[in-house]
């Protein structure tokens, strides 16, 4: 992950010259109206979600107000308010490409298919499939759910990459699908499964808010790899070249290492519970040469 093939760096400057072949309107529109308008998701823990009393908290919004005043700084403006935006998956990519919102804070894989419409910055969390098996079963990758029973939840990618990895490598894993996260959970607990396959991230969260968490460990190297950045204009190079300056000194400070701690490993609103998942190792290894580029 740290260095970049010849013709990987090729296509990434190509990338970069389009970028900047035409200048968005996103900080005429900020220093005009003196706000910056965040996008933020309903239920999206802990990245961006709504607490009880419709504040929008999370990993995600932290960045993003982090960002917005390094664009304050930046524009040397007195006062830049920030302004809430509540999107939607199916909506999220189009209010960030029709200039509704100037940053997305929340939990979008950054993709090729999205940077046809949208830039990102700087990946602030790196996710994948993983398994969640009982803390007492001595399963601790995946070679060993040979002749085993992993579950997943239907429609979803690591679904999708676990059958096609038990064709491919001749696993001999009795896949089965669940109508939800929750029944998949159930069925591990019950004993009718023996691994749960899911985003790490989702099973820690599934775990903590259950009473019976230590009874459950999530193991494995990941079996698919998805970066989380947030989404900026994909035409307004000078606003990405503060946020992706921002989000490096961010990274550099370790700033985005305490918030990190703040949502993943201490108790969080509102139930005050905490995932406690720590940082992976393949965001560490990202950090250690930030940049808005990713091989994926």
């Amino acid at each position: 992950m740290k260095t970049l093939s010849p013709l990987l760096l090729a296509f990434v400057a190509g990338l970069g010259a389009a970028a900047t072949a035409e200048a968005g309107p996103a900080l005429e529109r900020i220093q005009a109206s003196g706000r910056i308008v965040l996008a933020h998701r309903e239920s999206s823990v802990p990245f961006s979600y709504l607490l009880p009393d419709g504040r929008p908290v999370g990993y995600a919004v932290d960045l993003c107000l982090k960002l917005a005043e390094g664009v304050r700084k930046k524009l040397k403006m007195s006062t830049l308010n920030p302004q809430f935006l509540l999107v939607t998956p199916a909506n999220r990519i189009q209010m960030v490409a029709e200039g509704k919102a100037d940053m997305e804070c929340g939990s979008t894989t950054n993709n090729a298919e999205r940077r046809e419409k949208v830039a990102f910055t700087v990946p602030h969390y790196i996710t994948g499939a993983r398994y969640l098996v009982r803390a007492d079963s001595g399963i601790a990758e995946l070679a060993q759910f040979d002749g085993k029973t992993l579950v997943s939840t239907k429609g979803t990618t690591p679904l999708k990459s676990i059958t096609q990895a038990n064709n491919e490598r001749a696993l001999h894993i009795n896949i089965i699908e669940a109508p939800d996260h929750a029944k998949a959970m159930e069925m591990l607990a019950a004993g009718q499964a023996d691994g749960f396959v899911m985003d790490d991230v989702l099973l820690y969260g599934i775990v903590s808010a259950r009473p019976d968490a230590a009874k459950f460990s999530v193991v494995g190297k990941f079996l698919t790899i998805e970066p989380l950045a947030i989404v900026l204009p994909k035409n307004d190079p000078e606003l990405k070249a503060i946020v992706d300056d921002e989000m490096k000194r961010l990274i550099a400070s370790h700033e985005a290492h305490a918030i990190y701690e703040r949502w993943f490993m201490k108790p969080i609103p509102p139930k005050n519970k905490a995932l406690n998942l720590p940082m992976n190792y393949l965001l560490k290894d990202f950090w250690k040469y930030p940049s808005d580029q990713v091989p994926y």
